[in-house]
């Protein structure tokens, strides 16, 4: 154990001399600190992307440009596949079970340190544009919503054009965000992500973008529209899929997938397009020079395959998430295999950006592996579940691992329990779309004892939780 705390210490250490490099390389590629352009895309599933070679039906041109012009990361896991908590995982750095927003309904702490408080600290702007979701209230509450008050939006200070629950306040061609002062921004007759990237490209062609900013464009799209249970594309993309092609993990479950596949790969070519439009808009500015973009989603989709909804499950479709970047210090044309999350991405930024991580954040900036510096990098992931069951799990390069608290209702459940139950298990290698669950299997009682003792160590150091793990209740041979 003490070589281990050493082994990581020493890791800490390269990865505070990795940023100081890659600052120094982006301050010499423009005259300022880097701007940040963080891209979520909601419900993305990672599986989308060409340049990940499981698609055949070149839904992401552009996307796959990036990829191959910057870093693509084939192995970006969600610490929880729901849209609130996974959020608050990117912009803290912190775990669920640590920064609180364990299910959608839970605003962010005011007092909360994130990239946006933590870059406006250091002298940059820092601009919101989209869905938010870390206000407080439920989803059917006034309060939720409406504006986002100054002291929820989570250390965004400049310029704030957003909508708390954005899926509730618009649908496909009308709708409304709200800007800083509250007033809403109303948009008609024009595709709701083409509104946005209208309102980003105001942002980058005025003076605002020339000194260092960070910018945020939180899309709905891909998202299904809640209230019609549809994927909307915008009208021009609509029977653009007839006959589309169906991913591994779908075709032998049932699912809503027969009906909604072709709106939701012309959704996601939409989204393409619009990552094309906004790389276009920092060239013809000059800023591609000088920004760090950042391409992500929150969680992926399983089309209602593995339980009532769209996501929260342990599954490769719920949890493996779409991650390109591109920019000073990221323009290398190469491919990261390491498990990374969300509680990563934030550590990474501010490195990059030349600035300290902050002590509150738990996940840890990946620069040192674009130079091949894999020691002392823990290569798994862990995540949390809610709303429809409260789990924990394990990625791991060969495993998923996953416990349940048994007789917890998900959507009104605490944010833990003292016991959970082994449930899950899934080997990669032999079974990558999941099909085969080996969570009680007399040959995998090894393997799922050591899983066992490793997903019950990283609760406690998520949160100091001290919960128990059954076996599996139902063990067979």
């Amino acid at each position: 154990m003490g070589s281990e705390k050493q082994t990581r210490r020493q890791w800490l250490s390269a990865s505070a001399a990795a940023a100081v490099a890659s600052s120094t390389a982006a301050q010499t590629a423009g005259s300022a600190r880097p701007n940040v352009l963080l891209i979520i895309s909601d419900q993305f599933r990672w599986d989308c992307i060409g340049a990940m070679g499981l698609n055949p039906m070149n839904l992401t041109p552009n996307l796959d440009r990036m990829a191959s012009r910057g870093v693509l990361f084939r192995s970006a896991i969600s610490n929880q596949p729901v849209c609130a908590p996974a959020r608050a995982s990117i912009f803290t750095g912190e775990y669920p079970s640590r920064h609180g927003v364990w299910r959608n309904g839970l605003g962010l702490a005011g007092n909360a340190v994130t990239l946006g408080s933590a870059m406006k600290q250091a002298g940059y702007s820092t601009n919101y544009i989209g869905k938010w979701h870390l206000s407080p209230g439920a989803a059917d509450t006034p309060e939720s919503r409406g504006p986002v008050r100054p002291e929820n939006r989570g250390g965004f200070q400049d310029l704030w054009e957003a909508a708390n629950v954005l899926e509730l306040t618009s649908h496909a061609y009308e709708g409304d965000l709200f800007d800083g002062e509250g007033k809403p921004l109303h948009f008609s007759n024009r595709y709701r992500a083409d509104f946005m990237t209208d309102r980003a490209q105001l942002f980058l062609r005025s003076r605002a973008a020339q000194s260092p900013f960070l910018l945020t464009l939180s899309y709905l799209e891909v998202h299904h529209q809640n209230d019609r249970d549809t994927f909307d594309p915008p009208k021009e993309f609509g029977g653009r899929y007839p006959n589309p092609f169906v991913p591994q993990d779908l075709r032998p479950l049932p699912g809503t997938w027969p009906s909604q596949l072709a709106d939701y790969f012309a959704c996601v070519a939409k989204m393409d397009e619009i990552v094309g439009t906004l790389r276009q808009t920092l060239v013809e500015t000059g800023l591609d020079k000088n920004t760090i973009v950042m391409f992500t989603s929150d969680h992926g989709n399983h089309f209602r395959t593995r339980n009532a909804e769209y996501k929260r499950s342990p599954h490769e479709s719920s949890i493996h998430i779409p991650l390109v970047m591109e920019g000073p210090g990221f323009n290398r044309g190469m491919e990261v295999n390491q498990l990374v999350s969300h509680v990563d991405m934030t550590p990474t930024l501010l490195a990059a950006a030349g600035l300290d991580i902050p002590a509150s954040m738990q996940g840890h900036s990946f620069l040192p592996l674009l130079d091949r510096r894999t020691e002392g990098w823990r290569d798994e992931v862990y995540f949390e579940m809610s709303e429809f069951i409260t789990g924990r799990g394990l990625r791991t390069p060969q495993y998923t691992y996953a416990a349940a608290a048994p007789k917890v209702p998900g959507w009104k459940a605490a944010p833990t329990a003292d016991k959970f139950v082994e449930y899950m298990l899934y080997d990669l290698y032999s079974d990558p779309y999941q099909q085969v669950n080996l969570a009680g299997r007399a040959p995998y009682q090894k393997i799922a004892a050591e899983l066992r003792q490793r997903l019950r160590a990283r609760m406690r150091e998520a949160s100091g939780e001290q919960s128990t793990i059954d076996p599996a209740w139902f063990p067979y041979s």
